[in-house]
């Protein structure tokens, strides 16, 4: 594998004989855009099969290495993805969680049914302070979904105060006595999840009225108050957008939006995770346009209701959506993760990128185990998946400011009905000052040839890693040699340009050298 890696990273170098591309990508460098928030790459964990328990939490007890229960090896991958945000505890188990299940003694804690995922017992042994913890060791921040399905606004607003409060009163002195002195920091705070599904079956008007009801007794101190989200659309809605940004003012400071990917776009049949024919890989790798087309409806609406740009949206379920693997229970999401969901990831990213004047967050679903996941877990032994790979090759784009890009012939891919841009890309001015460039070439069988300019003029060279492999469904498994891993890639300019081959289906992230 080793040997077969290198070959391919052999023919990534560009000779200095590079005929010169058709297609252009042009970075405007002189010209700045809106930061692309680190929380983009915001992660969400659930209370859903073993994406909690097992995957990340195994007990202070268990002889699998752990800090207070999480495990060191998930936590130190984790870390070393960077990952800025972690949402929790749902989902649709977030409408069925009553908080109180989830403090005190773990030997004292009930023991519920989660009746939307396997109909497995939930012993609560992970609440409030195991979350915090968790996102204390990441150096994350926390964004807590509050329970508007079956719970109250006192049961939200009470445990804002549980979390926050900083005096005598007794719910404070209950987290004190419960371990905690100093006031756990509260990032992001929704009300409620998919509330026109599994959170209620709502209205979008219904929705907007009582989350002006419920937000009126969201009360916190004024350096720890978090920011306030609102139940959002799914898939191209738009009416809930509409209704929150005409009718909603009040401890209101964006709107969340779900929508996920699958090859086959139904729902009762989603289609394979591995072993899918080249057809599917397009029809997958597609449908991220419908993510940016509901962007921009969406962002319409809020310019019309909030041309000041005070509301955000936060993009908090995204990704890929598989028919569940063969053997699992079919309500712990369990799926391969291959080469293709991370060029999936990866145009995600762009087209977040490109909206970053209102999308401030997005977080994918889910962290660990659990649809297109970072990492797998088995007992005591982890592996990084194809996606985790894209996460890390993005990571200098967290904060960046983005840099508008143009693709001059920018090449259609087609197989069968399905077609798309064959080219994604991206650019950014790093917080390290430099220069990055991320670059999607989705057709599967066809290397890509661009030459690289910045405004009129062909930069330096180009240096980074690139994520590719032989083939489409190539994945990282247990107890195997892994097939999808980053390797160098470099491209020096010849004869006043920068031309640069990208291969068959892969993701270049490269810091450019004026």
């Amino acid at each position: 594998m080793k040997k077969q890696l290198l070959a391919l990273v052999a023919t990534l170098v560009v000779s200095a004989g590079a005929h010169a591309a058709d297609i252009k990508v042009v970075v405007s460098a002189d010209q700045p855009g809106p930061v692309i928030h680190r929380n983009i790459y915001g992660q969400f964990a659930e209370h859903l099969g073993t994406g909690i328990y097992e995957g990340m939490w195994v007990g202070p007890e268990s002889k699998i290495p752990n800090v207070r229960g999480w495990r060191k090896d998930v936590v130190a991958a984790l870390k070393d993805l960077k990952v800025p945000l972690v949402r929790w505890p749902g989902g649709c188990f977030a409408d069925e969680y009553h908080w109180r299940d989830g403090i005190g003694p773990r030997s004292k804690r009930p023991i519920k049914v989660n009746t939307h995922w396997g109909g497995v017992p939930e012993n609560n042994a992970v609440g409030t302070h195991e979350f915090f913890d968790l996102v204390e060791q990441l150096g994350a921040e926390a964004y807590v979904n509050a329970n508007v399905g079956t719970g109250s606004p006192q049961e939200a607003a009470e445990w804002l105060e549980y979390m926050t409060g900083e005096g005598n009163a007794t719910i404070v002195e209950q987290r004190r006595k419960n371990g905690r002195d100093k006031p756990f920091r509260v990032h992001y705070y929704a009300l409620g999840n998919e509330t026109w599904g599994c959170g209620g079956n709502m209205r979008p008007e219904y929705y907007a009225d009582l989350y002006r009801h419920w937000a009126t007794f969201l009360k916190t101190p004024a350096h720890n108050r978090p920011q306030f989200i609102a139940s959002g659309g799914n898939d191209q809605d738009t009416a809930w957008t509409e209704a929150l940004s005409k009718s909603v003012r009040h401890n209101f400071d964006g709107i969340a939006h779900h929508a996920y990917t699958f090859p086959s776009g139904k729902w009762e049949t989603k289609g394979a995770a591995a072993g899918f024919p080249e057809s599917e890989w397009v029809a997958m790798l597609s449908q991220v346009k419908k993510i940016d087309d509901t962007l921009v409806k969406n962002k319409a609406i809020l310019d019309k209701n909030d041309p000041k740009k005070k509301l955000a949206i936060y993009f908090d379920e995204w990704g890929s959506w598989y028919d569940p693997e063969p053997g699992s229970n079919p309500g712990f999401l369990v799926q391969r993760n291959t080469l293709r969901d991370a060029l999936l990831a990866a145009l995600h990213f762009n087209v977040f990128h490109a909206h970053a004047d209102r999308v401030k967050m997005s977080n994918i679903a889910q962290m660990v185990n659990v649809l297109q996941a970072m990492i797998l877990t088995s007992k005591d032994k982890l592996v990084l998946t194809p996606t985790y790979h894209a996460f890390k090759l993005y990571t200098p784009f967290q904060d960046a400011t983005s840099l508008p890009v143009k693709i001059e012939n920018n090449p259609t891919y087609k197989v069968d009905k399905f077609e798309m841009p064959g080219l994604s890309v991206t650019a950014g001015r790093g917080k390290d000052g430099k220069l990055w460039v991320g670059l999607v070439n989705a057709n599967a069988t066809q290397a890509a040839e661009l030459d690289l300019l910045l405004g009129t003029n062909a930069p330096k060279a180009v240096k980074g890693q690139v994520l590719t492999a032989g083939a489409m469904d190539a994945q990282n498994e247990l107890g195997k040699a892994p097939q999808v891993l980053p390797q160098p890639f470099e491209a020096q300019s010849a004869n006043g340009k920068l031309t640069i081959k990208l291969p068959a289906k892969s993701v270049v992230v490269v810091a450019v050298e004026g």
